[in-house]
């Protein structure tokens, strides 16, 4: 009987398939451009990422790359959509918009220190807007998405709405865009935001002469 020795025996991990590389060194490197800005080193990043420096450049062609591939992850609302169409629609409307709120407020923050970290360095390209109103159709469609999940969280009162929920959900969303901008002013809390869209400033309707 031949006897197979464990050595031979042992079968090696299955190599990832490329773009599931690229994908693992970009989520190592996020966190990394956030606290170095373009200056972080590939090496730091194949530390962190546990490969080696090489490996890097076989899944990018140089650092610019990379950079160019991080923020582009940033960008993409995936896991924020999937956060967003997973809050309970049982809940009334104030708690469905402040989870919400808070799951937006969590993604542009992220796209906020991503964006600022390359900016700083100058290594932030914008493309030039192409739409007839003058915006960039990449950064329209990566608003729609959210902005249909945001939607569906008006649907269940859209009786006693004043307006549709799609109407609802783009004033909403460009509510949340404008209160964290850079340089806005004390920023009101989720609650307040919230409220402020639900109820208006007026402490009691017809007040304001």
């Amino acid at each position: 009987m031949t006897e197979t020795s464990p050595t031979t025996s042992r079968r090696r991990a299955a190599p990832m398939e490329p773009d599931q590389r690229r994908a693992m060194i970009v989520a190592a490197a996020l966190p990394l451009v956030v606290e170095y800005g373009s200056s972080v080193s590939t090496a730091k990043i194949a530390r962190a990422a546990g490969i080696g420096e090489g490996t890097i450049f076989r899944a990018f062609a140089d650092k610019d790359a990379l950079l160019a591939a991080c923020m582009a992850e940033a960008v993409r609302p995936d896991d924020t959509v999937s956060h967003l169409e997973s809050i309970a629609l049982d809940q009334p409307l104030t708690a469905r918009l402040t989870e919400a709120a808070e799951v937006m407020h969590g993604y542009m923050t992220r796209l906020g220190a991503v964006a600022g970290a390359l900016a700083a360095a100058g290594r932030l390209e914008r493309p030039a807007p192409s739409g007839k109103d003058g915006r960039s159709p990449d950064r329209e469609a990566g608003l729609a998405a959210p902005r249909a999940a945001l939607a569906a969280l008006f649907e269940p009162d859209q009786d006693a709405l004043r307006l549709a929920p799609e109407r609802l959900a783009d004033a909403f969303q460009l509510m949340l865009m404008s209160a964290g901008r850079p340089g806005a002013p004390e920023p009101l809390t989720t609650e307040e935001l919230v409220d402020l869209f639900l109820n208006g400033a007026l402490t009691t309707p017809g007040e304001a002469r």
